[in-house]
């Protein structure tokens, strides 16, 4: 499998990440055997980064991953996350340290490759959000002190919020990587007024800045399968981001892109989704996570087939307008 540099950490990372949440909910719902099965299968396709987070079933996707890994004997990359929720709010600094610790001992690790922020930001710092000086002034100190503490390598945010407030933070921060939205309904976080809502170029900002750039939302939750059927695994409800009014308006529209599908251009509309992904120089991975080992086994197939065709990209052009 492809790797690609990620970012300013220098890692070399799969341009397939493993998302280990509860969207697709394998690593939250599935046996233990089951899991094990997914994470060796994924080991085995080269995948090499492996994201997770405390909210994943409130550390079950931690601990299933870390149990996991350690039966391999394996050692990958691995990312997750801290979300500050609303009673810690008075103290940012002290919620991240506990939460960091409560990560590594779940996935039994003394040092995390990757610790990200899992609020979005915005210029009010409506709840969940917080603000560019709350990160910047109570989260950023206390990441930089855990980082010189060896508890983690690099740390990161999830790039949701208002742009100006995302440039700020990005800028200034020293984050290292940005876990952004990017997927056939929501290109412009690369190209700025080309969706609605628009994410104001954010992503090629964060690449402008060396920051590694991780795709996420890259099926829409699943919608853009065209199909709003859910596996028993996976979230039964699914909140848009960054996309349309609802789960069943992302699948109508996901069904628009069929003339690619029926042009040859892809073989199903994840495939199409898929390729369009990884097209971008400016994401180093995209995320992706699964019910099932089929459907993993399908994901790596479909990015090996590479990147779109530029009359793909073409007809697409046509239809995204």
């Amino acid at each position: 499998m492809e790797q690609r540099r990620l970012g300013r950490t220098g890692l070399s990372v799969s341009v397939l990440g493993y998302g280990c949440g509860a969207i697709g909910g394998l690593m939250v719902k599935g046996s233990e055997a089951e899991q094990d099965r997914a994470i060796g299968r994924a080991l085995d396709h080269g995948i090499t980064y492996f994201d997770t987070a405390y909210a994943y079933g409130e550390g079950v996707s931690e601990r299933n991953l870390g149990r996991a890994l350690k039966k391999l004997g394996a050692r990958p990359t691995v990312g997750t996350k801290v979300r500050i929720y609303d009673p810690q709010r008075g103290d940012i600094a002290g919620a991240i340290a506990a939460s960091l610790e409560g990560s590594l001992a779940r996935l039994d690790l003394d040092c995390v490759d990757l610790f990200q922020l899992h609020n979005p930001i915005t210029a009010a710092g409506e709840k969940p959000a917080l603000t560019s000086e709350q990160i910047l002034g109570e989260a950023v100190p206390m990441l930089r002190k855990l980082q010189k503490e060896g508890k983690f390598r690099f740390y990161g945010l999830t790039g949701l919020g208002d742009a100006p407030a995302l440039r700020q933070v990005l800028d200034e921060g020293g984050f290292a990587t940005a876990q952004m939205p990017y997927n056939l309904l929501q290109p412009s976080g690369v190209v700025a007024g080309s969706a609605t809502p628009d994410l104001d170029g954010v992503i090629a900002h964060a690449a402008a800045k060396d920051v590694g750039v991780i795709a996420i939302r890259i099926l829409a939750g699943g919608a853009l399968s065209g199909t709003p059927a859910r596996h028993a695994y996976g979230a039964q409800k699914v909140e848009p981001i960054a996309s349309g009014d609802s789960y069943a308006a992302d699948v109508q529209t996901a069904l628009t892109f069929r003339p690619l599908i029926e042009a040859g251009h892809a073989a199903d509309l994840v495939e199409l989704a898929l390729r369009y992904a990884i097209g971008p120089a400016e994401i180093s991975t995209v995320l992706v996570g699964t019910s099932s080992p089929d459907e993993l086994d399908h994901a790596v197939a479909s990015v090996n087939k590479g990147r779109l065709s530029e009359a793909a990209h073409a007809l697409l052009k046509t239809l995204q307008g």
